[in-house]
């Protein structure tokens, strides 16, 4: 299988792709296939992945597409993005590629003012890009789709060509029309399927210049062949009057390279840069100016920016360290609460011995069933030490609560059974409630947190005084009757609620936040439980429950940093293409 899906802390889908590669986000769809950035949990670095569909009835095979990629692959050039692998599988082929820390040129036009660089800003893209075709052209290698969107610019200001080579597997795919180009950037022997050769890409890099420079693409259409008639026609509007700045030379050079007949048009892209890239400005002026436009840029898209440049979270580093912890937490906490009720009920001998076994095994396959596995065992030791109607009423009404929660909320998270546990397992009953904050959404958390605390505090009473009907009851409903019960339960449900809803803002801040205020919620209505039960409130308060609050936080918190975010930027969709 070439992807497979996982689920991760929050219920949701997440895509590997050939087996190692985790995707973090989705950068948009482009001219034939779908950009992603993802994690190689091998090699521990970002990968920029393309995903192209081949299509069945095109003149070009996989096959031939492949040997296209591989002369791609050998292109090892600064101003190139560096191909590491190339893979066709079925109906898909999958490009690995450098992953560059920047933006493309066409994100770039989008947050500037007006949608144009300056001359200078024009030079740097100019003379870069045309080092990366000059040396494809060398290895004879042509790009045959120079367009924006395949111009990356990074953080130092480094301009890098994307995807060369890629024509023949466009083809493939079916789009674009002659030889895979893009409409808007196809001179017209590549849109009419004729011969094509170095001044294919001279012209492609001539129109991007001129939109950089005008803030407009002159011969972008809805169809080929209406982009075919404004190629013919001209650009239109000449340079002077979104530039006055320049040289008329300049448009006569671009006007040049812009020639709808081949045999017209400038030779090559070294005569196109050593000719126009002088008109146009400082080079190196132009450099240090797009540096600061991607680092202003990402700057002002915040937490996104922040999240890119981030190093991932562990659970993306080590994808499989989340599930192993969380089934081996669930499997010891359902052991622990089996014996507590068994013990309780007065179980002794093999079945002391095997039947807590069984649970952990069976809470290690499905982590969701741990925490009502737990509550049922609790629920059959009531039912079976009882002969009162009340007792009896009570253990099914437990067993139908757990069965709902389950349906409701448990199975869809692998971590949803330890906020149950945690209270059956440690003195206090709200001791799962910042937990449930942590790995639930805010109603599945609240409803955990309240049933959590609970189970637990009817745990600590059956092992205080036995499942048996009389002793259960009366201990019951003293409890019950305390309001500091009701106050608490209270206290528990808002801290999931609390620290669940301020952490699906999903930044780092956000969850420690979250975790803080759920503390402050258990801090708060310990406070309120104690004064109700003496005036003398410190010596009143459940120390007990306080300290493990506290401990829960810092753990809880910690967690949070090595999880990371919980969103990844989906620049360019909300579609998931790589989910079939």
């Amino acid at each position: 299988m070439i992807e497979t899906p996982h689920s991760d802390a929050m219920g949701e889908r997440e895509e590997v792709l050939l087996g190692r590669y985790r995707v973090l986000e989705r950068r948009g769809t482009g001219g034939f296939g779908t950009v992603c950035t993802c994690w190689d949990t091998r090699l521990q670095r970002r990968v920029a992945i393309k995903r192209i569909p081949l299509a069945a009835d095109s003149g070009t095979t996989a096959e031939e597409a492949l040997a296209e990629a591989r002369t791609a692959c050998m292109l090892a050039h600064p101003n190139i993005v560096t191909v590491y692998d190339f893979e066709a599988e079925g109906a898909y082929a999958y490009l690995v590629m450098e992953y560059v820390d920047g933006l493309n040129l066409a994100e770039l036009l989008a947050r500037v003012e007006g949608g144009v660089l300056t001359p200078e800003e024009c030079a740097h893209v100019l003379a870069c890009v045309a080092r990366a075709l000059s040396y494809a052209h060398e290895n004879r290698v042509l790009h045959l789709d120079i367009k924006p969107t395949n111009i990356m610019v990074d953080r130092r200001g480094t301009v890098k060509l994307a995807d060369f080579g890629m024509a023949s597997l466009a083809s493939a795919a079916g789009y674009g029309g002659a030889r895979g180009g893009t409409v808007g950037y196809m001179p017209p022997e590549q849109i009419e399927g004729m011969l094509v050769d170095e001044r294919t890409d001279v012209f492609s890099l001539a129109t991007v210049i001129w939109q950089s420079l005008t803030g407009s693409d002159p011969f972008l259409a809805r169809s080929a062949e209406e982009s075919l008639t404004r190629i013919r026609r001209g650009p239109g509007r000449g340079l002077a009057r979104t530039c006055p700045e320049l040289s008329p030379d300049a448009e006569l050079v671009l006007l040049d390279a812009l020639a709808p007949a081949a045999s017209e048009r400038t030779p090559s892209v070294d005569d196109l840069a050593g000719e126009l890239a002088p008109l146009l400005g400082d080079e190196r002026e132009g450099a240090t100016s797009l540096r600061d436009l991607v680092e202003q840029a990402e700057e002002d898209d915040g937490a996104i920016a922040a999240g890119r440049r981030a190093r991932p979270g562990l659970d993306v580093r080590l994808p499989r360290l989340e599930g192993v912890l969380t089934r081996g937490l669930t499997a010891v906490a359902t052991l622990a609460a089996l014996r507590v009720v068994l013990l309780a009920a007065g179980t002794q001998g093999q079945a002391l011995a095997v039947a807590p076994l069984l649970g952990c095994a069976l809470a290690a396959v499905w982590p969701p069933f741990g925490g009502p596995l737990a509550g049922l065992a609790l629920a059959w030791a009531i039912a079976s030490a009882s002969i009162t109607g009340t007792a009896t009423l009570l253990a099914w009404a437990l067993a139908l609560l757990l069965v709902l929660w389950l349906a409701l909320f448990g199975r869809h998270d692998r971590l949803s059974s330890l906020p149950l546990l945690l209270p059956c397992c440690l003195p206090s009953p709200v001791s799962g409630a910042a937990l449930a904050g942590f790995a639930l959404d805010p109603l599945p958390a609240a409803a955990t947190g309240a049933l959590g605390y609970a189970l637990g505090s009817l745990f600590h009473i059956a092992a205080t005084v036995g499942p048996s009907s009389e002793a259960l009851l009366a201990a019951l409903a003293a409890s019950w009757l305390r309001p500091a019960f009701w106050v608490m339960l209270a206290g528990s449900t808002a801290c999931a609620w609390v620290s669940s809803i301020v952490a699906l803002r999903g930044s780092v801040a956000a969850g420690v936040t979250g975790q803080a205020l759920g503390l402050g919620s258990v801090i708060l209505f310990s406070v309120l439980a104690a004064r109700m039960e003496n005036a003398r409130i410190l010596s009143a308060l459940d120390w007990e429950t306080v300290t493990l609050a506290v401990l829960w936080f810092v753990l809880l918190c910690i967690a949070t940093v090595l999880r990371g975010p919980l969103y990844e930027d989906q620049e360019g969709g909300g579609t998931n293409e790589f989910s079939e």
